[in-house]
Parts: C-alpha cells; sequence; structure tokens
C-alpha cells in the first residue's frame, strides 16, 4: 500500500523520467543538420573553438604552398624578364615561411596536413613545366593570379570569423602573404584583367587554369612588363 509521500515520490520519479528522455535520446544521436551539425564539427581547443571552416582553412593553405613555392621556383628558373622572376622568389619566400606557420598551428592544434599537392594543383605545374619563354611568363602570372583571387576571399572569411587565436593569426599572415602574391604577379605586366574577371565570375572547374598560348603563337593582347613598377625582392 502507498502512503501519500511514496506517491509523491513516484510522480517525481515519472517526471524526472520524463524530462531526462529528451537529453538521452540527443546524445545518442547525431546532428542531421542546422546548428545542431555545426556545433558538432566544432571542437574546443586552448586557443579557442575550432570549427569546419578553420581546418579547411588549415588544409588550403597547405595546399597552396605545396603547388605554389614549386611554381615559384619555376619562374625563378624560367622567367624571361626581372618582373617574373622577382615575382617567383616573393612566391618561394612567402610560402616557406607561411607553410612553417602552418604547419606549427595545425600540430598544436590536431589537424592532419596534406603531403602533396591534389590532382588539379599537379596539372598547374605539369602545364608550367612544359612551356618556355613568354609563354611560360603569361602562363605562369594567369594561373597563379586567378589562384590567390579565389583564395583571398576564404582567407578573408576566416580572419572575419574565426574564434581561434592560432587560426586567427595564420589568416593574418596569410592575408599579408596572398596580397604581396598579388601585387608582384600584377607588376609582371603579364595579367590579362579582361579574363582574370571572367575567370573569377565562372564557376571553378575542376581544372580551371586560363587557356594556354600554344608554344610560338600570337597571344590576343601581348601585355609589356614595366621593370620600373615590378617591385624589388
Amino acid at each position: 500500500m502507498f502512503s501519500g509521500t511514496g506517491l509523491i515520490l513516484v510522480a517525481l520519479s515519472a517526471t524526472a523520467a520524463a524530462l531526462l528522455y529528451p537529453l538521452w535520446s540527443y546524445g545518442g544521436r547525431q546532428a542531421t543538420g542546422g546548428a545542431g551539425a555545426l556545433n558538432a564539427q566544432t571542437v574546443t581547443t586552448p586557443y579557442g573553438p575550432l570549427s569546419a571552416q578553420d581546418r579547411n582553412f588549415l588544409t588550403k593553405v597547405r595546399l597552396a604552398g605545396l603547388w605554389e613555392l614549386p611554381a615559384g621556383e619555376l619562374a625563378q628558373r624560367k622567367g624571361t624578364t626581372q618582373a617574373v622572376r622577382t615575382a617567383g622568389q616573393h612566391l618561394v619566400d612567402g610560402h616557406t615561411s607561411l607553410d612553417a606557420h602552418t604547419r606549427t598551428a595545425a600540430t598544436r592544434l590536431g589537424v592532419p596536413l596534406p603531403d602533396e599537392p591534389d590532382a588539379q594543383q599537379k596539372q598547374w605545374l605539369a602545364t608550367l613545366n612544359a612551356i618556355q619563354g613568354q609563354d611560360f611568363d603569361r602562363q605562369f602570372a594567369a594561373t597563379l593570379r586567378l589562384a590567390h583571387g579565389r583564395v583571398f576571399p576564404l582567407v578573408a572569411q576566416v580572419r572575419a570569423g574565426t574564434q581561434n587565436s592560432l587560426v586567427r593569426d595564420l589568416a593574418d599572415d596569410a592575408v599579408s602573404t596572398v596580397l604581396d602574391h598579388i601585387r608582384v604577379l600584377e607588376s609582371t605586366g603579364y595579367v590579362d584583367f579582361g579574363a582574370l574577371a571572367r575567370g573569377l565570375a565562372a564557376s571553378p572547374s575542376p581544372v580551371p587554369v586560363p587557356p594556354a598560348v600554344a608554344p610560338g603563337a600570337a597571344a590576343p593582347v601581348t601585355p609589356t612588363p614595366n621593370p620600373v613598377s615590378s617591385p624589388q625582392p
């Protein structure tokens, strides 16, 4: 026989079970969308929350260095003007420093990084390896300027919104590096800004390389490098 106190305890137990059940059932299933999915992709670190976008940023910066540094070395060897060779030097110096910064941040945050360029980037390098002379100069400036134009919005977005102090510091470094590379590439005199605008407006294709100029063929517009405006190494 239940006393009055016993009935009260039974009622309280039932109420507690009803309240706790949604929490148990929610914890046992994965978020499938909305804010729950976004929160599930963010992890806590000693340097602040690390989001999926932050991790993607670390990967993108690493990948950029894995192909842009070799591209810079090619420009130093194959560039036909001092401006192109100077741009190559800036790419080598910038990505040597930025890659070291990226690897240090990734180690502290426990984020795995790739060890080689992706398929698209390998094709870019293969194209640059296969051409010589002014064909190389034009393709180098066009491809690298398009790549930097595409990555810059990601860098800016991460810098504006990240809550992680290590990612914020890396984004500061990346903003400075990307802007420097954009300037030196433009200073080669080989960037066709009309073609660049069309390339940036188009949906990224698997291999968004500017149209290659056939060896010996005349380019529709042949820009004249301006040594006066070329930055110094």
